[in-house]
């Protein structure tokens, strides 16, 4: 019915769109700190924003639209989170946009997306000189997806071609950014995603949580939740073609495989691990013990320190407050079986085997809880000096 095709780059491959990012001085190394996305004409736009009761100011600036608005600009800017600034925090981020309307007379509804530092209000005055370089007739999604980078090792950004059966296609691509505060509960996360797909606002809606549900919200770094997590989903409906099955199977891949960049990108980590969580008594049991296990801190630091202590994944569980039970728990590092009730510790065999497991950059620990049919699979990463380092020095 339809093909999937992975494509080089990233949003410029989506039309009705254009983008770029340039170095407005926030970065002191010299790279894009300041970005844009903007369509000629007006889009629908979905949105998931984090959990945190202290949501940050253009999160609060968003929720001040109508519902169903539609918008032509997102503006986006690194080393600042515009996060506990109160009313002031919201006002410069309108301060902003008076500014860029005199230079993009035809922005309507803009969208301001910010990641960085807690607790600094805008500097409106230096971030607006941006607006002066940017060409607002670019298509540059490299330097996007730079410009919003904070301690990403790499830039994030991929691009699907969507082949229909009759001949039409569309197009979905995204950039995100995330290394560290990343336990999406709703991490600092960014992700921008984009489509000239002619999707109604409707399935727009009903599509986008799920996809994150099993994506950016069952992956952990280091299980904070920032003010500022952000998914938008913008469509220009462009290409005239649409596919519900389609744009749902390359909305599913494409944040799951950005999530686990997310991950991959870790700070200091080493290793990509799915927790998978099989045998639950419901969904929730099982997402909240996948959950518990990818933010463990002594899970993580055991994965490190590739030990195959499965000590701390039963005791993980077993403190996650759900159905459970030793005498019907199995654990497995890939094929390896290093716990069940009839193999209680690890023989010399055994541990060789799960150790050369651990040494590798992805695995999957899988945990049968042998209680019901549910199951949940949630992603994290090890924990080691790097990470101290990095957020150690955050600020600087």
């Amino acid at each position: 019915m339809f093909t999937i095709l992975p494509l080089k780059n990233g949003l410029d491959n989506v039309a009705g769109f254009y983008c770029q990012g340039v170095h407005a001085g926030f970065k002191p190394n010299g790279t894009n700190d300041v970005a844009f996305i903007r369509s000629n004409e007006l889009c629908d736009v979905s949105s998931v924003f984090t959990t945190n009761v202290f949501q940050a100011a253009p999160i609060k600036h968003f929720l001040r639209y109508p519902k169903g608005f539609q918008t032509n600009f997102i503006l986006m800017n690194a080393k600042n989170a515009n996060a506990m600034t109160g009313v002031k925090g919201i006002e410069d981020i309108e301060t902003l946009f008076d500014i860029l309307k005199t230079k993009f007379p035809s922005i309507h509804n803009p969208i301001m997306s910010s990641t960085g530092v807690i607790g600094y209000r805008l500097n409106v005055e230096k971030l607006s000189t941006a607006f002066d370089l940017f060409d607002f007739n670019a298509n540059d999604s490299h330097s996007t997806a730079s410009a919003i980078m904070t301690t990403d090792s790499f830039k994030k950004e991929l691009c699907f071609k969507v082949l229909l059966d009759d001949g039409s296609f569309f197009h979905i691509a995204a950039i995100c950014k995330g290394a560290g505060m990343i336990n999406p509960a709703m991490a600092t996360m960014l992700c921008f995603i984009l489509t000239d797909a002619n999707i109604p606002k409707a399935d727009m809606d009903e599509l986008l949580l799920p996809a994150i549900e099993h994506s950016f919200n069952a992956v952990s770094v280091d299980g904070d939740t920032s003010t500022n997590d952000t998914v938008l989903l913008l469509s220009s409906k462009q290409s005239g073609a649409y596919h519900k099955e389609a744009f749902n199977e390359a909305l599913h891949l494409i944040t799951k495989e950005l999530s686990l960049m997310l991950v991959r990108d870790g700070e200091g980590s080493t290793k990509v691990v799915a927790f998978e969580v099989s045998g639950a008594k419901n969904v929730t049991e099982a997402e909240r013990a996948a959950k518990a296990l990818s933010n463990s801190l002594l899970v993580k630091t055991a994965l490190f320190g590739e030990d195959p202590n499965w000590g701390r994944i039963a005791s993980t569980i077993g403190a996650s407050g759900i159905t459970c039970n030793e005498e019907s728990l199995v654990i497995h590092y890939d094929d390896v079986l290093i716990y069940s009730k009839e193999q209680r510790s690890l023989d010399s065999e055994a541990e060789k085997k799960a150790a050369a497991v651990m040494k590798k950059e992805s695995f999957r620990i899988h945990c049968e809880l042998g209680i019901g049919e549910s199951s949940f699979t949630a992603y994290g990463c090890d924990l080691g000096h790097k990470y101290v380092e990095i957020n150690a020095d955050y600020r600087t």
